[in-house]
């Protein structure tokens, strides 16, 4: 089995987890390579040689699994870098909330004997995948896992964003911008505008209006086999399109184009991991606190 491993900077409060986790992975005769710049960084933290078979530099690799190290920044950045790959990500949590990394450091090393036997499922996560009438203004990865949002680039004017879904007009949200959000990502940006919480396998799409100038604007679902067009206007003359938190300024009056992406996120979990113990864990969803 063929490991490549992505992760963040900021673990120094995790020496010696990842040190015990990297050598129990040498151990297990897992072949390990890992991402340069992390690797880099690792030689600077970790005591000793690091157990590695190779240092991968840019995209072009191989493996049977990614392994993120990190939050859920670091798992969007390492879904990037697996890109159309469909190489399954495994997510340890060294950061905040964590939605989308399904370890723990504590459980880092009881992960490898279920690694190395298989004792884990894959889900398959939908991407939205972005064009533009303007190619040169687009992101240099044009997909996103959690979610697009189209947000006002003045602080003091509104926007208007016309929405038609397979050209069929549905609406023109006036406010300060507007968020069309993967299941994925239904947790994060979209939730905290009162967009609902969406299964992560369902095949729709959440579109979200943020500070909407209107009450009868409201969130709503629809399938993820619909093409969205969206063009933008306001009183100033940029407005921003922000792919998972990779934003780009675009003029106003220029059109989008949002679609299901030709291939998924792969994401690995454990077979004991559930869609209602993730929200209870990380959400306190029904939490009783009396």
């Amino acid at each position: 089995m063929r490991i490549a491993i992505f992760g963040h900077m900021y673990q120094e409060d995790y020496v010696s987890q990842l040190t015990d986790f990297l050598d129990e992975l040498s151990h297990s005769g897992i072949e390990v390579e890992m991402e340069s710049r992390f690797y880099n960084y690792l030689k600077g933290l970790l005591p000793g040689e690091i157990p590695i078979d190779g240092i991968i530099v840019g995209d072009d690799f191989e493996a049977d699994m990614a392994i993120s190290i990190g939050g859920d920044g670091t798992f969007l950045r390492t879904a990037r870098w697996v890109g159309s790959k469909q190489i399954p990500i495994l997510g340890i949590n060294t950061g905040h909330l964590g939605y989308l990394a399904d370890i723990t450091v504590d459980e880092m090393i009881g992960a490898v004997d279920d690694l190395k036997n298989g004792l884990y499922k894959v889900e398959n996560r939908a991407l939205i995948e972005v064009t533009s009438t303007r190619k040169e203004a687009i992101v240099d990865w044009n997909y996103a896992l959690n979610e697009v949002a189209i947000i006002k680039q003045d602080t003091a004017s509104m926007i208007e964003v016309e929405t038609m879904v397979n050209d069929v007009e549905l609406a023109t949200y006036k406010g300060d911008g507007l968020i069309v959000s993967t299941p994925t990502g239904s947790t994060g940006y979209n939730l905290s505008v009162g967009g609902p919480i969406v299964e992560p396998t369902a095949p729709n799409w959440i579109i979200s209006p943020i500070a909407a100038h209107s009450l009868t604007m409201r969130p709503l679902v629809v399938s993820d086999s619909r093409e969205l067009t969206i063009t933008t206007t306001s009183r100033a003359t940029n407005y921003r399109v922000s792919l998972d938190g990779r934003s780009v300024t675009l003029p106003v009056g220029s059109t989008i184009k949002l679609r299901k992406a030709p291939f998924v996120v792969k994401v690995v979990q454990r077979l004991k991991h559930n869609f209602g113990s993730t929200l209870r864990n990380k959400l306190l969803w029904g939490v009783d606190k009396r």
